[in-house]
């Protein structure tokens, strides 16, 4: 007897918006959409860091940007991920009636190697022409940067540069280039 393929639902912006919005999702559970498919973030991240980081993004970018912490992205048809942080253009109030589609850096942190989501993630953030991607990785100590996103025709989106900064050496984001932040700073 044949067996019949698995076949995995594939979800749309507007069908996983309909989904929380009739209550199918509990308030606080933190969920994102990515490439159609809905993931659970079991997070053991420390909010201590998470603030840290916000702090220091907030010193970089100043007035005119806004930092959001584990805040959606509406970033196209098939995803809306939940980043730790996302800098964003304007301010709070801009966002009111709508989800920003985009954002100026995105950074998430990692207690443990990269993983085929973290890997899912920044090939979303490069298709949606995100700038810049840091990943933090507490366990390595590092700062992951990635810049200049490429999306072919094929959907192979990646990010062309990516560099590794250790604790003790300075980042900064190409549209800051006068505010450096020590690496030590990002980590716990």
């Amino acid at each position: 007897m044949p067996t019949a393929a698995m076949q995995t639902r594939r979800w749309t912006r507007q069908e996983y918006d309909r989904m929380a919005t009739v209550g199918l999702f509990h308030p606080h559970e933190r969920l994102e959409l990515l490439d159609g498919e809905i993931f659970t973030s079991h997070t053991r991240f420390h909010a201590a860091v998470i603030g840290k980081i916000e702090r220091a993004l907030q010193e970089m970018f100043g007035a005119g940007y806004n930092v959001r912490v584990r805040k959606p992205l509406a970033l196209d048809p098939d995803s809306k991920p939940q980043p730790d942080l996302a800098v964003v253009d304007g301010s709070p109030s801009d966002y009111l009636d709508r989800e920003p589609s985009t954002a100026v850096l995105v950074v998430e942190v990692a207690d443990s190697l990269p993983t085929a989501h973290q890997e899912l993630k920044r090939r979303v953030y490069a298709r949606a022409g995100i700038p810049e991607y840091w990943l933090i990785n507490i366990d390595a100590a590092t700062l992951e940067m990635y810049r200049e996103p490429l999306a072919p025709a094929n959907g192979q989106a990646h990010y062309q540069v990516c560099k590794v900064f250790s604790p003790s050496e300075t980042a900064y984001h190409l549209s800051q280039p006068v505010s450096a932040i020590l690496v030590r700073d990002l980590l716990p």
